[in-house]
């Protein structure tokens, strides 16, 4: 699953009014939209189609850009234009949208006529547009800035990245092999409405489809994941043979089945794997390593949280599936972990990968071959994603830092301590008083900022501590 660019059509809104006053001037503004994307290089690829001058042309560019599969309409005032000609294009819009309130020239000169008044006139047309927006209860996001500038990108960039992750969520389908864990309240939630709010579709999985999936998996496959895994692990020596080929099977076969059915991110449940009997172990080095190739995952069959690390995933990269584990409070931290699964992208660069045999009590089963890191140190952010009942979904989020703690020798699964900036007691008194779940994902960096454009966009609620 490679990242992408956010993919954005900007929507340059003029009139035709201008053409006789100021002949060329619909060529000129079509170039400075073209500059504008150009200015956007590097944090979106931009499709730029004409400028729209009436209702009709508003109305087969919103057709266009849906038909393209994009992921958002940037809407640039090019020069003033009456709302009206593109209020029912963008009231029935299915993309986020984002409302650029720029110009072309950043100031005021002596040196302005009647044509530079024309060519920066966009600021009252925005507020045109926008009053139509806000009237038919269209959400948008706002960016006045100057248009060559670094704050530009930046805010135009969060955006599209939100609006990236705001589309690949209604695209997404999720798989839970088995059912979920029982009595695990906060993964529990209304399907038909997080299909409503968020987009995501669950699929069950029966535990017997992934056992004829290994089953019939060429013995090619399985030695070329295995000469892959020595070449980017090291590899305890106390692992057989029949240990880590059997592992590869489980992981190739959840691979094939989230392809086959375009799902794009799964959670397993440890029960549904012991109780079917026909498995020899759970999928622990599985879940690791399609994380990071870009799967969400979670454990438990918890569905939010396997949401989350897929948009983990888009809105930052490299999203990581966690638990708190425990509070250290001489160092204002928490341990986090949790069985065997993390996304080894988020390891230390220091430090290589293992892949180790480990023990594992729960589940009854042989031990399973886990990948082993410590998370880098550095900024990181964790969101939870909470379900409120209803239509309510409310996202969580805490920014902080990974320390670089010592090592734990026999914590044989993937950690770090992280830091929260509102300390320990702040940040866990306020995490418990909002609801969030102790399943999460973790981003390397500071992404609070990212999480709420997203959660603007999605129609959810943001909460910080």
């Amino acid at each position: 699953m490679p990242e992408r660019l956010p993919r954005i059509g900007v929507m340059g809104i003029m009139q035709e009014l201008y053409d006789a006053m100021l002949p060329g001037i619909t060529e000129r503004q079509a170039a400075y939209a073209e500059e504008v994307a150009a200015q956007l290089a590097g944090v979106a690829e931009c499709t730029v189609p004409a400028p729209v001058r009436t209702r009709a042309d508003a109305e087969r560019t919103v057709r266009a850009f849906e038909e393209q599969d994009l992921d958002g309409v940037l809407v640039i005032m090019l020069t003033y234009a009456p709302s009206l000609r593109v209020t029912r294009a963008l009231a029935g819009l299915r993309l986020p949208v984002c409302l650029a309130n720029i110009q072309p020239d950043p100031a005021v000169t002596p040196a302005w006529d009647m044509a530079d008044m024309t060519y920066n006139q966009g600021i009252h047309g925005a507020q045109d547009t926008a009053n139509a927006m806000v009237r038919a209860g269209v959400p948008f996001e706002v960016v006045t800035a100057e248009w060559r500038g670094a704050e530009f990108r930046e805010r135009v960039g969060r955006w599209a990245r939100a609006a990236h992750t705001v589309t690949a969520l209604r695209r997404l389908r999720v798989g839970v092999v088995g059912y979920a864990m029982n009595g695990m309240g906060d993964a529990r939630f209304d399907e038909a409405a997080l299909l409503r709010v968020l987009g995501p579709e669950v699929e069950v999985i029966a535990p017997g489809e992934l056992y004829r999936t290994m089953t019939g998996l060429p013995p090619s496959e399985v030695e070329e994941l295995m000469a892959a895994e020595d070449e980017l692990f090291d590899v305890d020596p106390r692992l057989a043979k029949e240990e880590r080929t059997d592992h590869a099977r489980m992981q190739l076969a959840i691979e094939r089945l989230l392809v086959e059915r375009g799902i794009g991110a799964y959670s397993t449940h440890f029960d549904a794997i012991a109780e079917d009997g026909r498995f020899a172990r759970l999928p622990m080095a599985a879940a690791s390593a399609l994380m990071a190739k870009g799967y969400g995952f979670a454990g438990e069959g918890d569905v939010l949280a396997a949401v989350a690390v897929h948009a983990g995933h888009r809105l930052a990269g490299d999203g990581h599936f966690t638990e708190m584990y425990a509070m250290d409070f001489p160092t204002d931290s928490i341990l986090m972990s949790h069985m065997g699964e993390g996304n080894w992208r988020v390891g230390r660069p220091d430090e290589r990968v293992r892949l180790v045999k480990r023990p594992l009590g729960i589940g009854g089963l042989d031990d399973p071959p886990t990948l082993l890191f410590r998370i880098r140190p550095g900024p990181a952010t964790l969101a939870s994603l909470v379900s409120l009942g209803g239509e309510r979904f409310r996202l969580v989020v805490a920014e902080g830092e990974v320390l670089d703690s010592p090592e734990l020798p026999a914590l044989e699964m993937p950690y770090g301590q992280f830091r929260p900036d509102s300390g320990v007691r702040g940040c866990m008194d306020a995490w418990l008083r909002a609801g969030g779940t102790h399943h999460m994902v973790l981003n390397l960096g500071r992404h609070a900022a990212d999480w709420e454009a997203f959660c603007a966009l999605a129609g959810i609620e943001f909460h910080q501590v």
